[in-house]
């Protein structure tokens, strides 16, 4: 898996989680899975198959997060300092011939905020980004060819 950039708010509070599906998640889903189990036939028992289903799912989100925290990089910028595009910043960009700018988070999904759509520093606009200040102009493959974006603005 590749390295994942996370402000330490983010890396924190998915250490938090993790902690949280482990122990009280783990002992959750097992009374319940138990309780189904006391109902009889595991055939045509939807109460078990669904709380398997959900065992599946947390225990899929648990292996997700421990690879992500395995392959964390913590960035400890103050975003509101930042003068060029890092992780943790969000950023306002506009493409060339258009006059609309437009708001990304730069950093990993799980930091997603509310409202506003993740730039990840792995893709290739977030590549072109990173580092650039306000006023540079970048470019970067797209499907469609080549785009032009500048950076507008740092910051909220």
């Amino acid at each position: 898996m590749s390295e994942t950039v996370l402000t330490r708010q983010a890396y924190e509070r998915l250490q938090r989680e993790l902690e949280d599906l482990t122990t009280r998640g783990r002992i959750e889903i097992a009374n319940v899975i138990e309780a189904a189990r006391a109902l009889g036939d595991l055939k045509e028992n939807g109460d078990y198959h669904a709380a398997k289903d959900t065992q599946g799912k947390m225990e899929a989100r648990i292996r997700q997060i421990q690879a992500l925290l395995a392959n964390a990089t913590i960035v400890d910028s103050d975003p509101s300092e930042t003068t060029k595009v890092t992780p943790g910043v969000v950023v306002s960009i506009r493409y060339e011939d258009e006059d609309e700018t437009y708001r990304f988070f730069f950093g990993s999904i799980e930091e997603k905020m509310e409202g506003i759509d993740v730039i990840s520093p792995t893709s290739p606009l977030g590549q072109a980004l990173n580092g650039a200040a306000p006023g540079d102009w970048v470019e970067y493959e797209a499907p469609g060819g080549v785009l032009r974006v500048e950076v507008v603005k740092i910051g909220e």
